[in-house]
């Protein structure tokens, strides 16, 4: 996503967060998530910044039902060659679930160390809560809080002492500390062991313990980071109700994860970027819609010598009612995109591919079929399915490892 002139904006000096501030043609109100949209509209295709209306007032402090507020933030580090985040303007609603999604460079940290104060933005403007982050840095912190996807508990502290820690650090009463670690304790599944030291828990356990511990401050934000990486199942799921709890109790979570299925399930809106800007903003189910094809078909072929695949592909997208074709990789293969195993006794590597159909798939399996046999191909199994979240990330960022 580029730039396209968007007005470099500044805010005046001693401007408080809390403030309305004279926005456009004169009236003096918060900027709503339209007026951001205005000033950087992002598409499902990421075609690029709008450009904002050229006027003297800023377009600076959060609106009233927004909880962050991300606004032309730039971040250059010393040694890069090109900007981490350039230009990067979106708002989350408060009691959203706020997927940010990207791959490994995309930027997606860099924004998230800098809503959380613990990194300095080369330029543009961020708040939490209503408050700068960049300017009280300290009240911003009150609230907000972060599950870094690393365990960072102390071990040597039990489960209810690492929570009432935190609450002290915070300023949270003896009182409601108290009353509060016992709530989150029992909320958590965990307060038959509270009395019990760190190191004796499960990963997802302590997933668990960390989360509980950074909702023990009553944060109005609270920034995920991988919250279910390396869980096991029941382990995810009960990671994931609780997430939806708290969305019921008006808490905004803005979640960074590479499990799209994770994204799909928690999030209201799903962000996806890629070096430094943002490429599409909508509901999952929106942007899966915005994909051509209303439905796929997962084909795999064997006896296709590994040159010719790539004029197979080509030859399966130009079939009627066949809008696009793409290779399917084989993570355990280190063949070219879209050869896997061959489960048979054939020389040649399998073959998987996604076709994303404006029909149902079912009907395609016929065609699909008459042309692998015409080419001295066998087909070997087939998946009817719908377009996916992973399959928007990998349409809109590509397939290529960083």
């Amino acid at each position: 996503m580029g730039d396209c002139g968007s007005t470099e904006l500044t805010a005046p000096v001693g401007l408080v967060p809390d403030e309305s501030v004279r926005y456009s043609r004169g009236t003096t109100r918060y900027p709503t998530e339209n007026d951001l949209r205005r000033g950087h509209f992002v598409t499902s295709k990421g075609d690029g910044v709008a450009a904002r209306e050229s006027t003297d007032s800023p377009v600076l402090a959060p609106s009233d039902t927004a909880a962050v507020v991300v606004d032309g933030l730039v971040k250059r580090y010393a040694k890069g060659r090109v900007a981490a985040v350039d230009n990067l303007s979106f708002s989350v609603e408060r009691g959203e679930v706020f997927g940010l999604l990207g791959p490994n460079g995309a930027g997606k940290t860099t924004t998230i160390g800098v809503l959380t104060t613990r990194v300095r933005p080369t330029g543009g403007h961020a708040f939490v809560a209503g408050i700068d982050v960049v300017k009280d840095p300290v009240r911003a912190r009150a609230a907000l809080a972060v599950v870094p996807q690393v365990n960072n508990l102390d071990r040597s502290l039990t489960i209810r002492q690492n929570l009432l820690f935190h609450a002290n650090y915070h300023g949270v009463s003896q009182r409601v500390r108290d009353q509060r670690a016992t709530e989150l304790l029992e909320q958590f599944g965990l307060a038959d062991r509270s009395s019990e030291k760190v190191e004796m828990f499960s990963g997802g356990q302590t997933q668990r313990i960390m989360i509980a511990r950074a909702l023990m401050h009553a944060p109005e934000v609270l920034f995920l980071d991988e919250p279910s990486t390396g869980l096991d199942p029941a382990a995810r799921l009960f990671v994931w109700d609780r997430i939806r709890e708290l969305q019921d109790q008006n808490v905004t979570v803005v979640l960074t994860t590479h499990d799209m299925d994770e994204a799909s399930q928690l999030s209201n809106r799903v962000g996806i970027m890629d070096h430094g800007h943002l490429l599409s903003l909508d509901t999952p189910e929106a942007l899966m819609r915005s994909l051509p094809g209303s439905s796929t078909l997962d084909v795999a072929a064997t006896g296709v010598p590994p040159e010719s695949a790539s004029q197979l592909i080509e030859a399966l997208a130009s079939l009627d009612g066949v809008e696009r074709a793409d290779p399917v990789d084989d993570s355990a293969s280190g063949d070219q995109p879209g050869a896997g195993r061959d489960p048979g006794s054939g020389s040649f590597p399998e073959v998987r591919v996604r076709l994303y159909l404006t029909g149902d798939a079912a009907s395609m399996v016929a065609p699909v079929a008459r042309l692998l046999n015409s080419r001295q191909a066998s087909l070997t199994d087939v998946r009817l399915g719908s377009p996916s979240l992973e399959d928007v990330f990998i349409h809109l960022t590509g397939r290529s490892l960083r």
